[in-house]
C-alpha cells in the first residue's frame, strides 16, 4: 500500500507578481496549435498574447485557457513588434539561426517578448532583423525541429522555472 493521494487539478502556484513576458505568434496554419499554446501561456500565467491573421481556437484544446491571458489579434505583428522593442521590451525569438542560444544555457531578459515562427515558414526575416537574440531547443532525433506549440511549450515553461515566482 502506497501513500500516495491523486490530487488531479490542484490550484496553481501563486505568482508573487505577474510575469512580464509577452507571447507573440504569427497566423499559425493549425488552430491545433494555436489552442495548444494558448493553453500553455494561461498555465504559465502569461498575460499577454499577441496573435495575427484569422485565430480560432478550440475551446476543447485549449481548455478555455483564452479566458486567463489577455489575447490581442492583430493584421501584423511587425508594427507591434517594434512598438514593444521602442519600450523596452527585448525581443527573443524562438528559430533556428546561425546564432541562436541553445535554451539550456541561455538566460531569459525578465521583461521579455517571446516571438514563435509560423510551423513551416519560421520567423519572417523582417522580424529576425529586430530581434535581440534567438533561442533553438536542441534535438537529439531527426534532424528537424520541434512542432511549432511543442516548442513554445518548452520555452514558456523554461522561461517559468527561471522565474518561479513572476
Amino acid at each position: 500500500m502506497n501513500d500516495f493521494v491523486h490530487l488531479r487539478h490542484k490550484p496553481p502556484t501563486r505568482l508573487e507578481k505577474p510575469r512580464e513576458l509577452i507571447l507573440a505568434m504569427p497566423q499559425m496554419r493549425s488552430n491545433v496549435n494555436v489552442a495548444r499554446i494558448i493553453r500553455a501561456a494561461a498555465c504559465c500565467g502569461i498575460g499577454t498574447v499577441l496573435a495575427s491573421g484569422n485565430v480560432k481556437i478550440d475551446p476543447k484544446i485549449s481548455r478555455e485557457g483564452e479566458q486567463h491571458v489577455d489575447l490581442q489579434i492583430r493584421r501584423s505583428l511587425l508594427p507591434v513588434l517594434k512598438k514593444l522593442r521602442s519600450a523596452g521590451y527585448p525581443l527573443v525569438g524562438l528559430e533556428q539561426t546561425s546564432h541562436s542560444h541553445n535554451i539550456h544555457e541561455y538566460t531569459f531578459p525578465k521583461k521579455c517578448v517571446l516571438v514563435i515562427g509560423h510551423e513551416r515558414n519560421g520567423i519572417t526575416d523582417e522580424v529576425l532583423q529586430l530581434l535581440d537574440a534567438t533561442i533553438e531547443i536542441p534535438v537529439w532525433g531527426m534532424p528537424f525541429s520541434y512542432n511549432a506549440a511543442t516548442a513554445t511549450c518548452m520555452a514558456l515553461y523554461e522561461y517559468c522555472r527561471q522565474y518561479p515566482s513572476g
